[in-house]
């Protein structure tokens, strides 16, 4: 609960500092003595102080920030176009970070935010750590977490879809095919999603009365070089998996490549299923069956509710998860051994 009786100058005062001195913290100054800006936001911290703010209901209000984990893959892609829905009629500029490969932004970049004073951050597998978090609520600055990396933090907005069922239902497409021997290759194991795709693949297994074979899951990088690594080295041992489901349509084209190169074809030697439904797999050969993953609708749902915290609205639900659907297309065939 906020002080609603905590202001700069109670707080300069307890601290013994200026008034200007705190407000170069708060708005990411960079000309404070470390120990200083510490002092500061305990201070902040303490008296949960927020930063009054008129946030203006009309087009063109302003600057909403979009940081990245990563921003360079067509995944990224299709969830910055359901952002750009939102934001263009709206006339609101995007700035986009990508924050290389990082789950957490470094403090330098939240300073820069705090300077920048947006509408609100969008985070997308990606988020604040409580200080950061507390430091942007201080400053009145809302924040929504897209595809959130671990599990959802209480009073955190997140947006996100059901990589449980997804991944139940492909591999149930693979096991009502009469595959018997599946393969996953999943993101990494410190990320939500990752970790949920491989809970569902195992639990359509126990609903079949199989056993999943804990040699044949692998955890990688949603990227296509490592699909393919990890696809080389499953389909090259006495016992191939006949299918694979792939974390992610870049991981498919990666696996599909190493069964090529091995000599095996897709669907008849081999069947793969990809997750995401990007674009390109209505184009790859054979086309990809895959799951959807509602990516511009996550991108878009965001960008609204930060849009309704920056109006000074409540948010509802803090955690949403979409829906996803397995799409049939040529890759996923019955075995053929």
């Amino acid at each position: 609960m906020a002080d609603a009786r905590a202001t700069i100058a109670g707080i300069a005062d307890e601290l013994g500092v200026s008034v200007p001195t705190i407000s170069k913290v708060l708005n990411g100054r960079h000309d404070v003595a470390p120990a200083t800006r510490v002092r500061v936001e305990e201070a902040l911290n303490r008296h949960s102080y927020r930063r009054r703010v008129s946030r203006q209901a009309v087009p063109g209000a302003g600057l909403l920030e979009v940081a990245f984990h990563e921003a360079h893959s067509p995944w990224s892609l299709e969830i910055i176009h359901g952002i750009q829905s939102v934001c263009d009629p709206a006339r609101i500029g995007l700035l986009l970070s990508d924050l290389s490969g990082s789950h957490r932004p470094k403090q330098a970049w939240i300073d820069d935010v705090m300077a920048r004073k947006p509408l609100g951050v969008l985070f997308v597998l990606s988020g604040p750590d409580d200080v950061q978090q507390q430091q942007l609520r201080s400053r009145s600055v809302p924040f929504v977490v897209v595809d959130t990396q671990g599990e959802p933090q209480p009073g955190v907005p997140t947006v996100g879809s059901d990589n449980w069922g997804g991944a139940l239902s492909a591999t149930r497409h693979l096991i009502g095919l009469g595959h018997r021997r599946l393969a996953v290759i999943s993101g990494p194991s410190d990320v939500l999603c990752s970790r949920a795709r491989v809970g569902g693949f195992r639990t359509a297994h126990e609903e079949a009365g199989l056993r999943a074979d804990s040699t044949l899951v692998r955890w990688g990088d949603f990227e296509a070089a490592g699909g393919y690594r990890h696809a080389l080295d499953l389909l090259s041992q006495e016992n191939p998996p006949t299918g694979i489901f792939a974390g992610s349509d870049m991981q498919a084209l990666g696996v599909i490549r190493a069964a090529r190169q091995l000599g095996l074809r897709v669907p008849e030697d081999l069947s793969v299923v990809g997750y995401d439904n990007l674009p390109l797999t209505e184009w790859t050969n054979p086309p990809l069956t895959t799951v959807t993953q509602p990516l511009r609708e996550m991108g878009a749902l965001g960008a609204q509710i930060l849009m309704a915290l920056a109006r000074g609205e409540q948010a509802g639900t803090q955690s949403l998860q979409l829906g996803t659907q397995l799409v049939e297309r040529g890759s996923t065939a019955p075995p053929s051994r």
